[in-house]
């Protein structure tokens, strides 16, 4: 896959991630509001304190998602691969991704769960076509034949050497 377009997966896929952290923190936020104003309480808790958790889960999960956009735009940017932390935070959005889609269908519906399934596509996407990233150059094992150098001839085995 050429750079031009390895380079606009990883932009689709920051752009998503960013229009999804603001959409699920103002979806929390809603969420929020509601059992704030409506005293709603599940087994007797304190509907403040599921109000605040509500707002809080929003918040961190919010940024979770845009620091996930952040890494992929500084991918594409960039034209490299992730590092192996940024690498391990995708393979996770990744995967959360596939589990809330799971669950989505049930409850939310068809239309979410391909959402979430082109957001997970575009992040998988984007770590298959970077690669592992830069492995640096391949060594040679170690039974490996000595060859010649710009300097002469490869040496010959026993000692001798070549006239």
């Amino acid at each position: 896959m050429g750079a031009v377009a390895r380079r606009l997966v990883a932009l689709v896929a920051a752009l998503v991630l960013f229009l999804e952290a603001a959409g699920i923190v103002v979806i929390n936020g809603i969420m929020a509001t509601f059992v704030d104003k409506q005293s709603m309480s599940l087994d007797g808790m304190d509907p403040g304190a599921m109000a605040t958790a509500t707002w809080v889960m929003g918040g961190v999960l919010g940024l979770y998602l845009a620091v996930c956009g952040l890494l992929l735009l500084l991918v594409a940017i960039r034209d490299r691969a992730p590092g192996r932390v940024a690498r391990v935070l995708l393979i996770v959005c990744a995967v959360m991704h596939g589990v809330i889609g799971a669950v989505t269908v049930g409850l939310v519906g068809w239309d979410a769960f391909a959402f979430l399934m082109v957001v997970l596509g575009l992040i998988v996407l984007a770590l298959v076509v970077y690669g592992p990233g830069d492995q640096g150059a391949p060594e040679e094992p170690a039974d490996a034949a000595p060859t010649g150098t710009p300097e002469g001839p490869a040496p010959v085995p026993g000692g001798a050497t070549p006239a």
